[in-house]
């Protein structure tokens, strides 16, 4: 019996070669050829792939191209969903014709952001159809029961042929089109199983010329790998309009949505929701819950206010100092990087000569979010600090600055924005880097009400401060 021929496809640019490589000769990525069967290289062009896409362009009039000056935008080309978050990250809300990618781990709530995303454009006489390849219908209503009601412009149907679901979209004729997940849908005419690359990256093409030929507004659910990316191919991410990752821990009851790309606003956006039993609840107010619990004048605690995307929080970072009984002392981090902490708590010990050696140092940034931005070092040092001494900071104390490895201070972005929100949830102390603090002078006109600001040069005046 001859042996089937295979091809192998880079998971990163879709590049196609006959035999094994270390590295794609397409985009010189690593370790990102997957073997597929040679027969589905051919099935591209064959005519049921063709069939497929005429029927999803099938517009109707056949485009002409014409003058930048002849294109009519509209005066309202966004339709705003009615979640505020959402509309947020989303740029003011969705556009008419874009391909929108939702992320996420399985279990996070994407299904579920989707749902009432549909729900309440239905509620807004906007006909929606939601897809779905992994929930029969019954699945899908008993969780939109605990949602709330749904107008009847909401349609569900289950189903993963790509043939079928172009059929229903031609008889529903529906302005907003969600497909959850787009690893469960397939080509029937590629010789592939659902979720492959061959398959994922066809199933897109179909869907992206849908979106754009009909006007239609089209939502794909996507898992994502350990790694945290998108599974499937990396140009998955290039050919939609808008990524979005939904992060957040499943055991912890907030969840972030987070603009990763978007050719309709601005990729710096995100959005606070709290999973509850009903689904989705939006945070207005992010740091007035983030600081919920919160003991006060309590060695190792200390406030940051961290920037994300446009908006600021205040966030709890915690740290636990004490003496090691291992041989090896033991850290670990949880909502920052692990290898910043270890950095920090070097420079804590050759500069201000702080013994860490053989102590364990845990640190956790409290409400199950996770940052990385270098503002948070100056929160991580006093926290450190506070845990080694046992001596607590006034709780009333803001702290945010990057950290160098001879242990100065340095400024960092978007410091008046960080001050804005300390002053409005009233703390009373804002230690900052020596260098914000004079910009800020300079340029005057910031009320700071009985606020005072700190400027620190160097971390050992950290030290000072907590004696």
């Amino acid at each position: 019996m001859a042996k089937d021929k295979t091809l192998f496809f880079c998971k990163e640019c879709g590049t196609e070669v006959t035999k094994w490589q270390g590295q794609c000769p397409g985009c010189h990525a690593w370790n990102t050829l997957v073997e597929a069967p040679a027969g589905q290289a051919a099935a591209l062009k064959t005519k049921a792939v063709s069939e497929s896409r005429k029927r999803a362009t099938a517009a109707g009039l056949k485009k002409q191209p014409m003058t930048i000056r002849d294109v009519d935008t509209g005066s309202d080309i966004r339709q705003p969903v009615g979640m505020e978050e959402f509309d947020r990250v989303l740029g003011g809300g969705i556009v008419p014709g874009s391909l929108i990618l939702v992320g996420g781990d399985p279990g996070i709530g994407k299904s579920t952001l989707l749902l009432q995303t549909c729900r309440m454009l239905s509620g807004k006489g906007i006909r929606t159809l939601y897809v779905s390849g992994e929930e029969s219908e019954k699945q899908i209503k008993l969780r939109a029961d605990r949602i709330g009601e749904f107008a009847e412009g909401m349609l569900l149907f289950s189903e993963t042929a790509m043939s079928r679901i172009l059929e229903a979209v031609d008889e529903v004729q529906p302005s907003v089109l969600v497909v959850d997940s787009i690893q469960t849908v397939y080509e029937e005419s590629i010789d592939a199983a659902p979720g492959s690359v061959s398959q994922v990256r066809e199933i897109t093409g179909i869907l992206l010329q849908l979106a754009k030929s009909r006007n239609i507004t089209v939502f794909i659910v996507g898992h994502v790998t350990k790694e945290g990316n998108v599974a499937g191919p990396r140009m998955l991410e290039h050919m939609v309009d808008i990524v979005l990752y939904f992060e957040g821990d499943k055991t912890a009851m907030y969840r972030m949505l987070r603009g990763v790309k978007n050719r309709f606003g601005s990729t710096n956006e995100v959005g606070v929701f709290e999973m509850r039993e009903q689904g989705l609840i939006e945070v207005p107010n992010p740091s007035e819950y983030l600081m919920q619990g919160r003991l006060e004048d309590e060695a190792g605690s200390v406030v940051v206010c961290s920037i994300e995307g446009s908006r600021a929080f205040l966030i709890e970072v915690q740290a636990l100092v004490c003496r090691s009984s291992f041989p090896v002392p033991r850290r670990t981090a949880v909502g920052t990087d692990y290898n910043r902490v270890n950095l920090l708590m070097a420079v804590l010990e050759k500069r201000i000569g702080l013994t860490l050696g053989d102590c364990d140092a845990y640190v956790n940034v409290a409400g199950g979010m996770r940052i990385t931005e270098p503002a948070l070092d100056l929160a991580l040092v006093a926290a450190l600090i506070s845990s080694h001494t046992g001596r607590a900071f006034d709780s009333k104390t803001i702290f945010f600055g990057e950290v160098g490895l001879v242990g100065e201070v340095r400024a960092v972005s978007q410091a008046e924005r960080r001050i804005s929100e300390a002053v409005k949830t009233g703390y009373t102390t804002i230690v900052l880097p020596e260098s914000n603090r004079v910009a800020l002078e300079k340029a005057g006109g910031m009320s700071l009400g009985n606020t005072r600001l700190i400027g620190v040069k160097h971390i050992r005046e950290l030290g000072q401060m907590n004696q």
